[in-house]
C-alpha cells in the first residue's frame, strides 16, 4: 500500500538513505531540511523537498500524510559541549514543535531518530533498553529528553511511536537509480570515514585515542550498523506502528524503544587495518591520550528490534561496510 510520509532532516546522511528506501518501497515522500547540515544533493530524486526548518512544519503538514520520521537534529557531541544552547533549542524545541504540528493534522504516527548516545557510559555489555540512561553530553541529553516527550505524548494524545538507538552507523547505499547516498559531515568526527580521508591523502595520519583500555588491542570497540539496514529498520518500525501484525504491533499510545546494532564489536585497530586492507592504502597511526567518556566498549543487544520488528542486520560484515564507504569517498562526495 502507497503511503505519504514526511521525513524531517531528510537532506542528512540517514534520512537521506531512509528516504531513498521509502520511495523504492513505492512511498511518497516529503524531505523537509534547511540544509544547515544536510545537502540538497542528498534528497532522493522522486522526493518533494521543502527548506524549512523542523520548528515550521505546521506550514506543510497535513492529514494526508501517514507518518513522520524524524531525523532533524544537530549531531556533533564537541559542539554540543560547547553551544548546548543550540542543541536544546533545536533538537528538543524543534520536537517539541513538530508534536504541536501532528496533534493538529491529526497525524498519530512517529519514528524517531535516536541514539545509543543516551546510555552514557553503560556498566555492562551487550547495551539493552532497561540500561540506566546517564548521558554524559548535551546531544546525549536532548536525545534523551526527546524519548521523554515523545512517551508523555503517546501517554496523553494516542500517539504509536518507535525510537530507534542507532550504535555507530556506517558505509553508503547505491539505490535503485544508481546514487550513492554516504556520509559527508563538516567537521567529519566519525571514524570510518576519517580513516579513509586518511587512504585518500586528505589526512596525514589517524589519531588512535588510547591504547591502554581493557580490550584485545587495548583500543575502543564500538558497534558498527550498515546505514541500509539503518534504513530497513524505519521501514518495518512504520509497518509495526501502522499496520504490524498482532504480536508486533505499536499500538496507539505506545512508545516503543529499540536499540539497533549488530552485536558485534570492532576495535579501533581492527577498523583501521580493514581500511588499509579495502584501500590498498597506508593508513599512518598515531597514538593519543584517551578522550574524556570514552567508554572502553559499546555493544548494542538488538534483541528487542528482531523479536517486535523483525529487523536483523544484513550487511553485519566490517569489510563490506568499509567497501561501501569507500566508494562514496572515492566519488569525491564527503568533502
Amino acid at each position: 500500500m502507497t503511503n505519504k510520509y514526511l521525513v524531517t532532516g531528510g537532506a542528512g546522511y540517514v534520512g537521506s538513505v531512509v528516504a531513498a528506501h521509502l520511495l523504492e518501497a513505492g512511498h511518497q515522500v516529503t524531505v523537509v531540511d534547511d540544509l544547515s547540515t544536510g545537502h540538497r544533493a542528498g534528497v532522493p530524486a522522486g522526493a518533494e523537498f521543502v527548506e524549512g526548518r523542523v520548528q515550521d512544519v505546521a506550514k506543510w503538514l497535513d492529514r494526508s500524510y501517514a507518518a513522520v520520521l524524524h531525523f532533524a537534529a544537530f549531531s556533533q557531541v564537541g559542539e554540543s559541549v560547547v553551544d548546548p544552547e543550540k542543541y536544546w533549542l533545536n533538537n528538543v524545541g524543534g520536537t517539541a514543535a513538530l508534536l504541536a504540528a501532528m496533534r493538529d493534522a491529526d497525524v498519530r504516527t512517529l519514528v524517531f531518530s535516536s541514539t545509543a548516545a543516551t546510555y552514557g557510559e553503560p556498566a555492562t555489555t551487550p547495551i539493552t533498553e532497561d540500561a540506566a540512561t546517564a548521558p554524559t553530553n548535551p546531544y546525549g541529553a536532548t536525545k534523551l529528553a526527546v524519548d521523554h516527550m515523545i512517551s508523555g505524548e503517546c501517554a496523553a494524545h494516542g500517539l504509536a511511536a518507535v525510537s530507534l538507538r542507532y550504535f555507530n552507523v556506517a558505509g553508503a547505499y547505491r539505490a535503485a537509480d544508481g546514487v550513492v547516498y554516504g556520509e559527508r559531515h563538516d567537521p567529519e568526527s566519525h571514524l570510518i570515514p576519517l580513516v579513509l580521508q586518511v587512504a585518500q591523502g586528505r589526512r596525514e595520519a589517524i589519531s588512535v585515542f588510547g591504547d591502554d583500555y581493557p580490550t584485545p588491542d587495548g583500543t575502543c570497540v564500538r558497534d558498527y550498523i550498515h546505514v541500509a539496514d539503518l534504513a530497513d529498520a524505519h521501514l518495518l518500525a512504520l509497518d509495526a506502528a501502522r499496520e504490524g501484525a498482532a504480536d508486533r504491533r505499536v499500538s496507539p499510545g505506545e512508545h516503543l524503544i529499540c536499540n539497533l546494532g549488530n552485536g558485534n564489536g570492532f576495535s579501533v585497530r581492527e577498523v583501521v587495518e580493514t581500511v588499509r586492507r579495502v584501500t590498498g592504502h597506508p593508513v599512518p597511526e598515531v597514538v593519543a591520550p584517551r578522550r574524556g567518556g570514552d567508554p572502553a566498549v559499546l555493544v548494542a543487544s538488538a534483541e528487542r528490534a528482531r523479536d517486535r520488528l523483525g529487523w536483523r542486520p544484513r550487511r553485519a560484515d566490517l569489510a563490506g561496510i568499509v567497501a561501501d564507504a569507500w566508494e562514496f569517498a572515492r566519488r569525491g562526495e564527503s568533502a
